[in-house]
């Protein structure tokens, strides 16, 4: 029931998932109104028998601050698509609703994959000139992190890009202002210090800067929420800006047309690439189960690609992996001495 259209998008996303991808065995639970949904499933042709619909009248508002969705969101379709984690009748639940509500609600249902964790880490695919995606993390769940949690973040991409987007051994980087290992916050330095001299098994390559975002250098790119955000919505008014000056070149003049008409295939090979709803979907990693959060504004060909990421996290070994290597960094942090006080709701930073 959530992001800008609700029904339509979720309904039209499953559809386009079963259309583009393997959907062999997947069937899902769709929590809402069910009228709407119902008659969203027999406008697009979705096939009944792979879909159950869970009735509820109670919507958490795309507004609603996220303290207040955990207070009355018990009962909302947000709250039993999460719900249905935790009791086992779902693999990963997808939203396009409230960020920081979907968030504080995964917290608070699923709770952390390790007792040390803070908050989950919302992460982000970015399309690299080489043809590939780069796990950028964290992207806005967390304002500023310790050099814990940015090695956590790492643990986390790392295991993300092998279940996602199938990189065997994924190289890892840590985003700073520059290459040398004096530059950057004390943070940054001692998380480097760390992943380049600790035992996590995992292919440090060290250092990356704000260019090396889309060239593949790494395929893991680790950052706190504050500036993983502003990247992130940096590089989609980028991308956006692209777009426009070259729909308006190419539409300046008769002879730009008919150059565009010939280059009509490459044009659309380059949109693919660049396009939002190509790579929507960004899971909450760290929690003890799985959640997608995908765009509000996406269409359903973005929620489609939100499902699949859903739908690979659930078929690969991602939970143990990442419960595997932050039992090791339990031996190098005392993750207590970084833990949210109690009461204290993930995702109220979050717009």
């Amino acid at each position: 029931m959530g992001g800008d259209v609700g029904p339509s998008v979720v309904v039209g996303g499953v559809k386009d998932y079963l259309k583009r991808h393997d959907g062999a065995g997947v069937r899902f639970l769709m929590h809402g109104d069910a009228a709407a949904i119902e008659a969203e499933i027999a406008r697009v042709g979705l096939d009944p028998a792979v879909v159950e619909v869970r009735h509820t009248d109670k919507v958490v508002a795309m507004d609603e601050k996220p303290a207040q969705a955990m207070r009355r969101g018990k009962g909302s379709s947000l709250w039993n698509a999460v719900e249905a984690v935790k009791t086992g009748e779902a693999a990963a639940a997808v939203s396009a609703g409230n960020t920081g509500a979907l968030m504080a609600i995964s917290k608070l249902i699923l709770r952390m994959a390790a007792p040390g964790l803070e908050r989950p880490a919302l992460v982000a695919s970015w399309p690299t000139i080489k043809g590939g995606h780069t796990a950028v993390l964290d992207v806005g769940a967390n304002i500023d992190s310790d050099a814990a949690q940015l090695i956590e973040f790492a643990i986390m991409g790392e295991a993300f890009q092998s279940a996602v987007h199938g990189v065997e051994r994924p190289r890892v980087g840590l985003l700073n202002v520059g290459s040398e290992d004096m530059k950057g916050h004390e943070e940054v330095r001692e998380a480097h210090r760390i992943l380049r001299e600790g035992g996590f098994n995992l292919h440090y390559h060290g250092f990356v800067e704000g260019t090396d975002l889309a060239t593949g250098v790494v395929d893991v790119v680790v950052t706190d929420g504050f500036t993983g955000n502003i990247a992130l919505k940096t590089a989609e008014g980028t991308a956006r800006l692209i777009s426009g000056l070259l729909r308006e070149s190419l539409s300046s003049s008769l002879t730009s047309k008919l150059g565009a008409l010939i280059a009509l295939p490459a044009l659309k090979r380059m949109r693919d690439r660049i396009d939002p709803n190509a790579i929507n979907g960004g899971p909450l990693l760290g929690l003890n189960g799985l959640v997608v959060k995908s765009h509000g504004g996406a269409n359903a060909r973005g929620f489609g690609s939100a499902v699949r990421i859903a739908v690979d996290l659930g078929r690969s070994d991602y939970l143990a992996k990442v419960a595997g290597n932050l039992k090791r960094l339990d031996a190098v942090f005392d993750h207590s001495a970084h833990a949210a006080p109690e009461g204290v709701a993930a995702g109220e930073n979050l717009q």
